[in-house]
């Protein structure tokens, strides 16, 4: 090695050793003919000392600019008391330089590698080498590798096997949109990157490897969001076997490890659990803030009977009157806003009223019997069937209005949800998650009568409002499984092709089985703090799907295209 020690290391006890050191000069000063040089690595930094009379090295010290790359070799001693710096880790020592190579120059940053930069994040991303040099974005990456490697350990120690599956598989385009890539020696024909690896654990299963586990590479080509990448990272498991209730608690106890070994903070378990029912009602989504204390209000019966033409006639279609209560108070501006907003969303309006020591103010305030006592606030009301979507607009308002009352961590499991879904743009029956969850047993002659009622064994963990991860007990029964396809609206013809290899291990002795993917990248940024999973990655993309500093998706050779097969037309 080029060196001896790490420039964060050193401290009293190394005083009188003789050191090499290597690194990154942050800031070089000239007082009175002694330079100050701090060293850093990504261990930390380190003060260098080269004293007059070096002249040598006074001399190459006097060429040397900010972040060149230098190796110094000499004695550590403790600093002088009035020179003592308090704030940095080595702050009680310093190296007096010997001698003085520079290994590397740079021509002048776009922007210097501190934690303070005031820079926009396309020239972050633009220049990553860069930014990756920041004290900030190297924690952040060390606390990701920290992370993922709790995740394999205990994993591994709860009998889990790491099995990689193919990047390059077969293209099933039934969630988001594929990644294509094509196939030089099969013209016309196509591989697929994989959306995530769920046929394959469950092929696994049917194999016999009854508890696997991969950190894997995700691939989908959608629409990017502040929290979503084309390719993401994945803790993804499968085991055989299982009822709910253990996939729950395996995930607990890895999540009580990270948060003990990372954060130094005892989480406690078990997690809250409710059903997806118990949600949309009481909080208007299946991904609840838990932060934010306020419930959804049914003031259904308050406005029985009113003479409001809207609200009446939506209670007589056996509607529902549903509010949010906010204890401050909004302008004018302000509740257009909101309106406006929930009208975007979908809503068809919203309503409004005050509350201040029984006495009622606002939009909806003389259509209130007399006696009725409500708690002091602002509410805002919105009015519509008796449905999920309803209960949906109650939950947007919910987030608009309302911040978290507390800060910290809450953990949620959602479960139970329904397995199908109606698909009002497509007039079809689309899965609630995906295709591949088992139904409740009680529930599956409704498969035949009324799908959209059943419910399935599937599972979200949520925290502070995000849904982390997802999963569920999947059907290993072939001719159930096939069933699902067909309700979904898949032939015959498009099942045996698509999934016909799926099908074939269910068919052969298949296991009951169940799993969860978990969001690795998203769980780093929460964990950290961060609002966009780009500052937890080494290189992402931008939210048009570029990545800058590469220069990627970029244009490829006339000859590459050809011996693909592939000609592009305007």
């Amino acid at each position: 090695m080029l060196r001896t020690h790490t420039c964060g290391e050193l401290n009293l006890g190394h005083c009188g050793q003789k050191v090499t050191l290597a690194g990154w000069v942050r800031r070089l000063r000239d007082l009175g003919g002694v330079i100050f040089i701090e060293l850093r690595d990504r261990y930390g930094s380190i003060q260098v000392v080269i004293e007059p009379d070096r002249k040598d090295l006074i001399k190459k010290a006097k060429d040397i600019g900010l972040y060149y790359v230098i190796k110094v070799s000499g004695i550590v001693r403790k600093r002088p008391p009035e020179m003592v710096n308090p704030s940095m880790p080595t702050g009680d020592i310093e190296v007096e330089a010997h001698d003085l190579e520079v290994l590397n120059t740079t021509p002048p940053l776009p922007f210097l590698p501190e934690d303070d930069i005031k820079v926009q994040e396309e020239t972050r991303l633009l220049w990553r080498f860069l930014d990756l040099r920041r004290p900030f974005m190297q924690r952040n990456l060390i606390f990701r590798h920290q992370m993922l490697q709790l995740v394999r350990n205990y994993l591994s120690s709860k009998g889990f096997l790491e099995i990689e599956t193919p990047f390059l598989t077969k293209s099933t385009p039934e969630g988001a949109r594929d990644f294509i890539v094509p196939s030089r020696n099969f013209p016309g024909k196509f591989y697929a990157l994989p959306q995530s690896p769920q046929m394959y654990k469950q092929i696994l299963m049917s194999a016999g490897f009854d508890r696997y586990f991969q950190i894997v590479r995700c691939f989908r080509d959608e629409d990017l969001r502040q929290d979503r990448q084309p390719e993401f990272t994945q803790i993804d498991l499968e085991m055989s076997f299982p009822e709910v209730e253990d996939i729950f608690s395996l995930i607990e106890g890895m999540f009580k490890l990270i948060f003990k070994e990372l954060l130094n903070f005892d989480l406690p378990t078990p997690f809250e659990r409710m059903t997806y029912h118990e949600a949309m009602t009481r909080f208007g989504s299946d991904k609840p803030d838990l932060r934010i204390k306020e419930e959804i209000r049914d003031l259904t019966g308050i406005f029985k009977g009113t003479s409001n033409e809207i609200l009446r006639k939506t209670i007589e279609d056996g509607g529902k009157v549903l509010a949010i209560r906010s204890d401050r108070d909004f302008s004018r501006k302000e509740i257009e806003d909101i309106r406006q907003s929930m009208i975007k969303e979908g809503a068809k309006g919203v309503l409004y009223f005050k509350v201040q020591d029984g006495q009622f103010s606002g939009q909806l305030a003389k259509f209130i019997p007399e006696g009725i006592n409500l708690e002091n606030g602002f509410y805002f009301v919105i009015a519509g069937p008796d449905n999920y979507r309803t209960y949906n607009y109650l939950g947007k308002l919910r987030s608009m209005v309302l911040k978290p009352e507390e800060t910290g961590f809450r953990f949620l499991w959602i479960y139970d949800f329904p397995l199908f879904e109606w698909n009002e743009e497509e007039q079809r029956i689309e899965p609630c998650h995906h295709m591949f969850t088992q139904p409740k047993e009680e529930h599956i002659p409704l498969l035949d009568t009324d799908p959209l009622k059943v419910i399935g064994k599937q599972y979200d963990l949520v925290l502070n409002g995000v849904e982390i991860a997802s999963g569920s007990i999947r059907n290993h029964d072939v001719n159930l499984q096939r069933k699902i396809m067909q309700i979904i609206g898949l032939s015959e013809e498009r099942i045996e092709r698509n999934f016909g290899f799926l099908l074939k291990a269910l068919e052969y002795g298949a296991p009951p089985h169940g799993g969860i993917a978990l969001g690795f990248d998203r769980i780093v940024a929460m964990l950290l703090g961060m609002e966009s999973i780009r500052d937890c990655i080494a290189f992402p993309k931008t939210t048009s799907a570029q990545a800058l500093f590469e220069n990627a998706p970029s244009e490829v050779d006339k000859k590459q295209l050809e011996e693909l097969h592939l000609k592009i037309e305007d």
